[in-house]
């Protein structure tokens, strides 16, 4: 592998483990209503299990209320039991049109829970950054073992990948501390 390879592989591997971070960190619910809090939802209709926006819209009409607009009104039970069934603690209230949620305000308890539940999901993303650094580093390694690139490069290699990996670790660092604060502010 080349040197400009290794350090692209690289950097789409760490790109990929923040964007992991983001989808997950959404799904943590604050004080306040977000449409990411139901996107990991998945409802079984027609056979399958299909995630929630593609069975209606989402929207936001109050800071603390979730609207779901079934594209198909058939689909209103199983969402409604899919939202039940899940472990946002949300109750659904239907009046067959809509689904709306409620978002209650969250205790300290709860508040707790989640600040520990994003640095769980933080460290996973620094960890999977961090064996992208290993895997880069042991690929420039045996590159140079091959003859294929000098030291010289493979020590270049080895910087780059440290500062991509600093760059990354930030920006997870970033997203952990905001999301934390909406959750402890609510």
């Amino acid at each position: 592998m080349s040197a400009e390879e290794i350090n692209t592989n690289a950097e789409e591997r760490m790109e990929k483990a923040v964007d992991v971070l983001k989808k997950n960190l959404s799904g943590i619910r604050t004080g306040r209503a977000n449409p990411g809090l139901v996107d990991s939802l998945r409802v079984e209709v027609y056979g399958s299990l299909q995630p929630i926006k593609q069975l209606g819209s989402v929207s936001v009409p109050e800071p603390t209320q979730l609207l779901i607009r079934p594209y198909d009104a058939g689909s209103l039970k199983d969402i409604e039991k899919a939202i039940v069934a899940s472990d946002l603690g949300l109750a659904p209230q239907s009046d067959g049109r809509v689904i709306r949620l409620n978002i209650p305000p969250l205790s300290t308890e709860v508040r707790k829970k989640l600040g520990a539940r994003i640095k769980e999901l933080s460290e996973e993303a620094r960890i999977s950054i961090r064996n992208v650094r290993r895997d880069a580093n042991k690929a420039a390694e045996t590159a140079q073992k091959a003859k294929e690139i000098g030291e010289d490069v493979r020590d270049d290699i080895k910087d780059t990948v440290q500062e991509l990996t600093k760059k990354f670790e930030g920006k997870v660092n970033e997203m952990a501390k905001k999301r934390d604060k909406e959750v402890m502010d609510g």
